[in-house]
């Protein structure tokens, strides 16, 4: 098994990932709402264990140092395989529209361009993690979906606004296990130089990381960019985290807004025909003092 763009193992599991939402939708449709609900947690708590079920299978099973930094949550990815299920069981509706819509654009994206196993130096003794790498991929979307279309949540696009914010909490607690992982030893976070991060910056926590990361630099206020203070004033330094305040808010919430309207169009629509009218009226009636004067 190798993998790489539009080869056949990639057409494989693009089928498999996509046949088997697909196929458990027709499964769910016609059943209670309890069962769903049931049905759904179990994958994402399935989802949980096997994260912790690497130091089974190769390369974990055979490198203890990278299974003790690995099995961290230490990218989005993670972080949302950790906290799906409490999402999901919670009343939050803030929560689970981060789900469905963090976990659609992530969850989608990472199979259409499966990075992690591409860049995977030996993919025939590690095919059991490119596996792995899939089903924990297609459940960060799948879930989500399915959660939506089988009305178990209903989205509105009022709380567009929300899953930003939601996305740089969820990071927070990325950037927590990366700081409790340096602070216990798991990994050196920081070298000799205090500006080099020099393990695991996939999700751009501490400053930019690729040409991905150059455009959201752009978007960001050069404030968020420099030490303001002390010893290295005046030095480029990303602020933790900080710096993606303003790329988060200014590119996500369009897309999730333009998504919504998906889900919640007639609601929009009828909300805009509203408020149009509201102007109408508060028009003629400014039209009618003005006559009148």
């Amino acid at each position: 098994m190798y993998i790489k763009m539009f080869n056949f193992w990639y057409f494989l599991f693009l089928v498999l990932c996509f046949g088997s939402t697909i196929g458990l939708y027709f499964l769910l449709r016609g059943k209670s709402e309890k069962t769903k609900k049931i049905v759904l947690f179990s994958i994402l708590a399935f989802a949980l264990i096997l994260h912790f079920l690497k130091f089974l299978y190769p390369p974990y099973s055979t490198d203890n140092a990278r299974f003790l930094r690995d099995s961290w949550f230490v990218n989005i990815s993670g972080a949302n395989i950790a906290l799906f299920p409490f999402m999901f069981l919670s009343k939050s509706k803030k929560a689970k529209d981060y789900m469905f819509y963090i976990g659609l654009i992530s969850g989608v994206a990472s199979i259409l361009f499966p990075q992690e196993p591409m860049l995977k130096t030996n993919q025939s003794a590690e095919w059991i993690d490119i596996v792995r790498f899939y089903i924990h991929h297609n459940i960060i979307w799948s879930v989500p979906f399915l959660m939506v279309v089988l009305k178990l949540h209903k989205l509105s696009y009022k709380r567009a606004i929300f899953v930003p914010m939601y996305l740089l909490l969820i990071m927070s607690f990325v950037m927590l296990n990366q700081i409790l992982q340096s602070e216990l030893g798991f990994i050196p976070l920081r070298g000799e130089d205090m500006f080099n991060i020099n393990y695991k910056n996939s999700s751009m926590i501490w400053g930019p990381n690729g040409s991905i990361g150059d455009f959201l630099a752009a978007l960001c206020p050069d404030f968020f960019k420099t030490i303001p203070v002390g010893e290295y004033t005046g030095q480029e330094k990303f602020w933790p985290l900080l710096w993606l305040l303003c790329p988060a808010f200014i590119l996500v919430t369009p897309v999730v807004f333009l998504i919504s309207l998906i889900f919640d169009y007639k609601n929009f629509v009828a909300d805009f025909k509203r408020l149009k009218n509201i102007i109408k009226s508060k028009c003629k009636k400014k039209y009618k003092y003005e006559v009148i004067g």
